[in-house]
């Protein structure tokens, strides 16, 4: 086993690299804008050059196991990033995780954003040494990654466990997806915005948000209001938290998880977004499940956590 593996956290905006070490230490980091690059040919190019430069401070390539890719639509089977819309390489099957192999000359394994943050918490954070667990990711959407008997759930085709996707109204909001009703519509940060709007345009109740643009209400300013006892801004992360925490109760079902772990900036509220989930859990859930699974926030440094779980991918190569 070599000592290090590189972890890179693909995004719309940034592609942040890291190397890292068997003890989830980021030895040397670099990034790359992810657009602007022509094609993706050169958008690879471009990035091993940066690359080569934190390669050489371990050491060189030799002392590289391999590298972990998390990304929007990255197939684990097929090492391909599937359809993303929000990336500048059109809307096919991209063979990157191929790509990168061929220009550094080691193994290259690909899976989603959420499902390397699952990677990484089992690796490294709130999930290790739990062998069943789903890993929930509240940031602009709903994402998911889902542990059974110690392996990632990828399904038939590798794109298993999209549960941001999993209808939680019938005919509700409209999600980016083209379905309504998505749980992701009201329990992601964009979520939490929607429903503070909803709430300040469709009511005239006193509240701290109304002292901010309506078209510039973030999740975060929710939290804030919140934690300052205001009762409107209370009442929308209730409702965030008890709406999750019963479509968590559904998810158990199928996975009987140890665990629950919840990661992304809505978290930060703490309780005041943790509590409600777990009351919405424990009014929903089956009796044969009630009390075990434990509702966990990530132990992983925000800063770092996607890099991280895109290099526990590398370590299985």
């Amino acid at each position: 086993m070599k000592p290090y593996v590189i972890g890179l956290d693909l995004g719309g905006t940034n592609s942040v690299f890291g190397i890292v070490d068997a003890n989830a230490n980021v030895i040397a980091e670099t990034s790359v804008k992810t657009r602007g690059h022509g094609p993706v040919e050169q958008y690879v190019a471009d990035c091993v050059e940066a690359l080569k430069v934190i390669i050489d401070k371990v050491g060189g390539i030799d002392k590289i196991q391999g590298m972990g890719i998390g990304a929007p639509n990255g197939n684990y089977y097929t090492n391909c990033i599937e359809y993303a819309p929000n990336l500048p390489w059109g809307d096919g099957k991209i063979p990157l995780g191929q790509m990168f192999s061929d220009a550094l000359g080691i193994p290259v394994a690909m899976t989603n954003d959420a499902n390397a943050a699952a990677m990484g918490e089992m690796a490294y954070g709130a999930a290790k040494g739990m062998k069943n667990f789903i890993m929930i990711t509240l940031g602009t959407g709903v994402g998911s990654g889902i542990v059974c008997d110690g392996k990632m759930v990828y399904g038939s085709d590798g794109l298993a466990g999209e549960l941001g996707h999993v209808r939680v109204k019938a005919d509700g909001r409209e999600c980016g997806c083209g379905r309504k009703g998505c749980l992701e519509t009201y329990c992601s940060a964009t979520g939490v915005a929607r429903t503070a709007r909803e709430i300040l345009t469709t009511t005239d109740t006193p509240t701290l948000l109304r002292e901010i643009p309506l078209d510039q209400i973030e999740s975060k300013d929710v939290s804030i209001a919140a934690g300052k006892g205001d009762e409107v801004a209370k009442s929308i992360m209730d409702f965030t938290g008890r709406l999750l925490g019963s479509a968590c109760a559904d998810f158990a079902c199928f996975n009987s998880p140890e665990a629950f772990i919840f990661f992304g900036g809505l978290v930060k509220a703490g309780d005041l977004i943790m509590d409600p989930i777990r009351k919405g859990y424990d009014e929903n859930i089956l009796k044969c499940y009630k009390g075990k699974a434990k509702m966990l926030v990530s132990q992983l440094d925000d800063a770092k956590a996607a890099v991280l779980g895109a290099s526990a991918l590398a370590w299985e190569l």
